[in-house]
């Protein structure tokens, strides 16, 4: 079960998780590790688009990215999925606000 060790953590897989097109991510990835133009040609995403959602996924510590050379010599940016499992509930939540920081966005 993955644990979190403050409120900001917890926030921070949350606010990842909470847009469908990383949901479609995360559900692709699950099946096994794919390259970044086979993962944007099966979501049906721009490449710009998807390393967004990816650097958002790799902040959360959802998935991690490698980077391979192929036999071709060309180097390919593999991203896996993180294994992780948690049960969101009251306590958890009373336990971890304490500790969160609110931080200012800039708008």
């Amino acid at each position: 079960m993955t644990h979190f060790n403050n409120g900001d953590e917890l926030l921070l897989v949350l606010e990842a998780l909470s847009n469908p097109h990383r949901l479609k991510i995360v559900a692709v990835l699950s099946e096994g590790r794919q390259y970044v133009s086979e993962l944007a040609r099966e979501l049906g995403m721009s490449r710009p688009l998807l390393y967004l959602h990816l650097q958002k996924l790799e902040e959360a510590n959802i998935v991690t990215s490698s980077l391979e050379i192929l036999e071709s010599g060309k180097t390919a940016k593999y991203y896996i999925l993180n294994p992780f499992d948690f049960a969101l509930n009251e306590q958890m939540i009373a336990r971890l606000a304490p500790t969160l920081t609110f931080k200012k966005k800039n708008i």
